[in-house]
């Protein structure tokens, strides 16, 4: 479990989260369509698939967790995730903590006592630099027109919702439902990567700039967000009963062809996914009387799809 100074640091930390087009310039109208029509009119180029190196697999007894990492971002935390994984650090581990509209979390659960915590295995860091943020520079994005109440921008940037601070030039992963981060104490650079954490939630943005963060999740977000919430202090589990043992964690290259997920994500850089964004800000579905005009960063979705099935079902056409 969490020592007492790691868990101040989480009841604080999780109490209080070259230039780029933006979508009001570049997005075509939606002309009425909805989200389904716009996907499906979608072409092979305007999705991409998961580079294995940069995913990774939690496998649980209901099923598997697929996450995407983000280098681009915190370039050190997932070479060390990367490591730990091809190491098997996390097998046979637990997730530890579920807390109601915010965090599940993961890792060891004896990682406070020296004499009981696994071993990290080869090639893992111990001491990793805070990666709060980076430099904007060389890192596309696809800006919201939108206002965002927590950065001077937000959009999408290498795939993931992102922010951006325009005067000082920095960016960072915004901390939207799905997002995976690293869990850290008190000291900025206290965090390794061993202990990861998910946002099941309302987005908690005052987590921005505070924790690094590491990815999103891609498919399987129901096998963490429905687990029973921790009665513990800040939702964890108080008993090892309790926990939800983890089969493996397994990098995605490291796993035969024939046993990964075949999925595709839609692109976040083309004109289509400007025309889905406009399509959510300005809902024209029979339903909506009265289009909100705007939209939240965390509130635009990020399709992703069954490659094999797909091929599937266009040669069904």
């Amino acid at each position: 479990m969490l020592s007492m100074h790691r868990a101040v640091l989480l009841a604080l930390a999780l109490s209080a989260a070259v230039a780029a087009p933006v979508f009001a310039q570049t997005a075509e109208p939606a002309k009425g369509r909805t989200m389904q029509q716009i996907l499906d009119a979608s072409q092979p180029s305007d999705w991409r698939t998961l580079d294995p190196k940069n995913t990774i697999y939690l496998e649980l007894a209901r099923g598997r967790v697929v996450i995407e990492l983000a280098p681009q971002f915190a370039p050190a935390h997932v070479a060390n995730i990367r490591a730990l994984a091809h190491n098997g650090y996390w097998n046979g581990l637990s997730i530890n903590r579920s807390q109601d509209n915010y965090v599940v979390q993961w890792g060891d659960a004896n990682g406070e006592d020296p004499a009981k915590r696994k071993p990290f295995g080869k090639g893992v860091k111990a001491k990793l630099p805070a990666e709060f943020s980076r430099k904007s520079a060389g890192l596309a994005m696809t800006v919201l027109p939108d206002p965002d109440g927590w950065a001077t921008q937000a959009g999408f940037a290498a795939g993931f919702p992102a922010a951006r601070d325009s005067e000082q030039g920095n960016s960072w992963l915004a901390h939207c439902y799905g997002t995976v981060g690293a869990g850290r104490d008190l000291a900025a650079d206290s965090s390794n990567g061993t202990e990861l954490y998910v946002v099941i939630g309302q987005s908690p943005r005052h987590l921005d700039l505070n924790i690094t963060t590491v990815g999103r999740v891609i498919k399987g977000m129901e096998l963490l967000s429905t687990l029973p919430r921790g009665t513990g202090n800040l939702g964890f589990y108080e008993t090892a009963a309790e926990r939800t043992p983890i089969q493996a964690i397994r990098l995605a290259a490291d796993v035969p062809k024939a046993e990964r997920a075949n999925l595709e994500v839609l692109r976040t850089d083309k004109p289509l996914f400007a025309a889905l964004v406009e399509s959510r800000r300005n809902r024209q579905d029979d339903f909506y009387k009265r289009p909100a005009g705007h939209i939240n960063i965390c509130n635009v979705p990020l399709p992703v799809r069954d490659q094999v099935a797909e091929s599937k079902a266009a040669k069904k056409k």
